[in-house]
């Protein structure tokens, strides 16, 4: 029987048991959740930067997206709060989207 050891989605034992196979799962604590989700935060990020095709890619983006979604419930907010920040931050600094790459800046 492989050995996983990796928080998984929500319905993922539901897919699991309809496969008629056996499985163990736990339900984490709170410190114990927030570290898994950083680790699978970091597995889909690997993901994505191996992605070999844009469909692949935009598959890995929606897992990202899910996890920082999550993410922001473990800081007491919400994905509304994250967006928030966001534009703030954009209006101040700007976003990517022209492309700019820095050199090096004169002392």
């Amino acid at each position: 029987m492989p050995v996983y050891n990796k928080l998984v989605r929500d319905k993922i034992p539901d897919i699991i048991r309809n496969d008629n196979k056996k499985f163990t799962t736990k339900i984490l604590d709170e410190k114990q959740y927030t570290i898994e989700l950083k680790k699978k935060l970091k597995e889909e990020l690997e993901e994505y930067l191996l992605a070999s095709d844009d469909f692949e890619a935009l598959g890995e983006l929606a897992d990202i997206l899910e996890l920082i979604r999550t993410l922001s419930e473990t800081h007491g907010e919400n994905f509304a709060k994250v967006e928030q920040v966001r534009q703030e931050k954009a209006k101040k600094r700007g976003g990517f989207k022209e492309r700019i790459f820095l050199i090096e800046v004169e002392d």
